[in-house]
């Protein structure tokens, strides 16, 4: 059996919760981690208040994730307090992360600009972190290593949170997943959900792959589903294998039961 490295991805910031942002963030996360082996085991969104972030990664913490990833309250406004509620969580001291300050340094002064109290403020991080250069902005991911855990902080606008996302996966990652993703996706017309919803919950039984139908037309008057097959792997063959077997048994039983594969 295919070891489990299970994810969780913490976003913060009160325009997520007010309907302002739509969160695209955790979209890009659990995708990149998915399709690299991890299981995404929960998503959580708390506004920006220490109280809230604190409780947040308490709780994550205590379900004993391989990852955990955060997006957001990484910049240098009074309402930025990822970090100093990660690191109350943690029951760790901030201090002056010297990677983190010089590149903030390097950048403020390149652009003729002050390091002001409020910019120092995103070269504060708790003790024993590693500051991971930022590409696209000014304020470093945060990676702080736990036993069995990395917790990674990432800004949130959005190409920043990428481009650190993508930087810590290819150079700091520690708990690399053995086992290998593969989905696939397909259409299939004229059978109702409903009608084909105890053949797929019998194979995901049988076969222990993850498929889902997705409704694209009305049930009854003009059936459409998207179906989606994905399973994990020891080797990429393996995943594969399973995925395009599984489409098989279902592409016969659809055109069995009257309906086409688009």
């Amino acid at each position: 059996m295919c070891k489990m490295y299970n994810a969780e991805i913490l976003t913060i910031g009160n325009e997520l919760l007010n309907g302002r942002t739509v969160n695209t963030n955790a979209t890009h996360i659990a995708s990149k981690l998915t399709l690299l082996g991890f299981t995404v085991r929960r998503i959580t969104t708390v506004g920006d208040n220490l109280k809230d972030i604190h409780d947040a990664v308490k709780e994550i913490l205590s379900r004993n994730p391989m990852l955990l990833v955060t997006s957001g309250g990484l910049g240098p406004t009074y309402d930025d307090m990822t970090v100093e509620g990660v690191a109350n969580a943690l029951n760790l001291k901030i201090e002056l992360n010297k990677e983190a300050y010089s590149e903030i340094l390097e950048k403020y002064r390149s652009r003729g600009l002050q390091l002001t109290e409020e910019r120092l403020k995103m070269a504060m991080l708790p003790v024993g972190a590693i500051a991971i250069r930022n590409e696209v902005g000014i304020a470093p991911g945060v990676l702080i290593s736990l036993p069995g855990t990395d917790i990674l902080l990432t800004p949130g606008v959005p190409r920043e949170m990428e481009s650190i996302l993508e930087k810590y996966l290819k150079e700091y990652l520690r708990f690399k997943p053995d086992i290998y993703y593969y989905e696939e996706f397909f259409t299939v017309k004229g059978v109702m959900e409903s009608e084909l919803a105890p053949f797929i919950k019998r194979l995901v039984k049988e076969t222990n792959i993850y498929i889902k139908t997705h409704p694209k037309g009305h049930e009854t008057l003009s059936p459409s589903l998207e179906i989606q097959v994905s399973a994990n792997g020891k080797t990429k063959d393996e995943a594969v294998y399973k995925v395009k077997s599984a489409i098989e048994e279902i592409k016969n039983k659809v055109k069995s039961m009257g309906g086409v594969v688009v």
